[in-house]
């Protein structure tokens, strides 16, 4: 999870976020790139006061400036587009999850389970234990086995949600009468949180999502 005074984006849990952070640093350092040539051509312009009459109307010049752009955008489109289709496969998963957000708590139901659901709200300030979370720690944490293909389907019952947990990677939008789905793993055990993006009303920030991944064996257990 996030820290304070952190820059970055938080540690990959799963191959998507990986190949995020991967595409973030990438386009981070194009950006870079031309923001010191940028910077150095304003400075080199400001301070020297020689001209060279050849290049204010050189073709060779112009095919550059307007080839090279080109060739930059198109390095960053084919990671992008790479991506985007990464996260739309959803080979085979090995559970389905439904996750339904209602004002102001989610509901999960195990879709391969029979009469497994439940309801996960906020855990209030005098209940936590030591070590958890203020506004981030539910009555109710989402269990889910590691190394495994899970397929989230994403609704609401009144209003816009957003379903979010930075460390996977996984960000959609829960719409009153639409089905939205992502596909998460993690390739790690631990507890990962996660909140709701959308402006849902007035206790929109008292939305926490908590995502406990273990052992296949341990999963079997506890689903039975």
């Amino acid at each position: 999870m996030a820290h304070p005074a952190q820059l970055g984006l938080q540690n990959a849990t799963s191959p998507i976020m990986e190949e995020l952070i991967a595409f973030h640093d990438h386009t981070l350092m194009i950006i870079f790139l031309i923001s010191s040539l940028v910077l150095y051509i304003i400075s080199m312009m400001l301070t020297t006061k020689l001209t060279h009459t050849s290049t204010m109307n050189a073709q060779e010049i112009e095919m550059i400036w307007t080839i090279l752009p080109a060739i930059i955008l198109i390095m960053i489109a084919l990671p992008s587009l790479r991506i985007l289709y990464m996260t739309d496969e959803f080979n085979k998963p090995y559970l389905t999850l439904k996750a339904i957000g209602h004002q102001w708590y989610w509901s999960y139901e195990y879709s391969d389970y029979v009469d497994l659901a439940f309801d996960s709200y906020i855990m209030p300030t005098y209940f936590l234990e030591p070590g958890e979370f203020r506004l981030l720690e539910v009555d109710n944490r989402t269990t889910l086995p590691m190394e495994a293909d899970i397929r989230m389907l994403i609704s609401s019952q009144d209003v816009l949600h957003s379903w979010a947990v930075p460390s996977l990677g996984v960000k959609a939008d829960a719409i009153p009468g639409r089905l939205n789905q992502a596909m998460l793993a993690s390739m790690r055990p631990g507890l990962f949180y996660g909140q709701c993006s959308e402006i849902c009303g007035s206790n929109h920030s008292f939305m926490p999502i908590v995502l406990e991944f273990i052992y296949f064996q341990d999963f079997e257990v506890w689903a039975s």
